[in-house]
């Protein structure tokens, strides 16, 4: 039995895997489109307006949209590879880092970009345009990555997460701080001192509380079961 259900729990990791690594090619190919039609000259920062014109600012709209579209896959893919609560919580934040590192793996391939990881990107314009050095996302996305996994492979053990008020907490504080902190960046990606605008400071603090909850939570699963045993 145990084996089945460890078989079972790859089985649906690596589908749920595949299927980010697919998504992120689609994402992928959008951005070549828009690059070629907004910046046939190179994207580059800072950037150049593009959503002054009438074309301009209805395929803005339509980015939003497709943006949306985007999140409500994710959370549909993550509701059917999920056998509860938890485990859709997990596989949405497992799908959304894969699908996030991979768009930059697929950019590399298609257009050989980034050229550093340190290259600034527009990554997302809801509510508002979000924007930082490749570095940032990546390293919330391996933080979700990681959690993800972790918490996945628990639940394979019948062994879940034990979840506290605290905890619930402090990742909605992590997540507000990290939204306000590519916001931020995003506000001055049209200047000339761009970079300078983004507070690093804040990001660090929004992560590190993420990593912190994480870890701690992860740690409270792993005490439970000697707690069990010595009773």
């Amino acid at each position: 039995m145990m084996a089945v259900e460890r078989s079972n729990f790859f089985t649906r990791l690596a589908l749920a895997i595949a299927f980010s690594i697919a998504f992120a090619y689609i994402e992928s190919a959008v951005v070549v489109y828009l690059r070629a039609l907004f910046y046939p000259d190179g994207f580059t920062f800072p950037l150049a307006m593009f959503d002054l014109t009438a074309l301009g600012k209805r395929l803005t709209v339509t980015e939003i949209g497709r943006e949306a579209a985007t999140l409500v896959l994710i959370v549909t893919a993550a509701a059917l590879f999920g056998v509860n609560r938890q485990e859709r919580a997990a596989y949405f934040l497992l799908i959304f880092a894969v699908w996030d590192l991979f768009y930059y793996v697929w950019l590399k391939v298609l257009l050989d970009w980034p050229a550093s990881i340190m290259d600034w990107d527009v990554l997302f314009l809801i509510p508002y345009v979000w924007a930082s050095a490749v570095l940032y996302p990546v390293l919330v996305a391996l933080l979700m990555l990681v959690f993800a996994v972790a918490v996945l492979h628990r639940s394979a053990q019948h062994r879940p997460l034990s979840i506290r008020w605290s905890d619930w907490l402090g990742w909605t504080a992590a997540a507000v701080i990290l939204i306000v902190t590519f916001c931020l960046g995003g506000r001055h990606i049209t200047q000339d001192d761009y970079r300078a605008f983004f507070p690093e400071p804040l990001f660090a603090l929004g992560f590190g509380l993420g990593l912190i909850v994480c870890g701690r939570a992860l740690r409270r699963v792993e005490k439970e079961p000697d707690a069990t045993s010595d009773s």
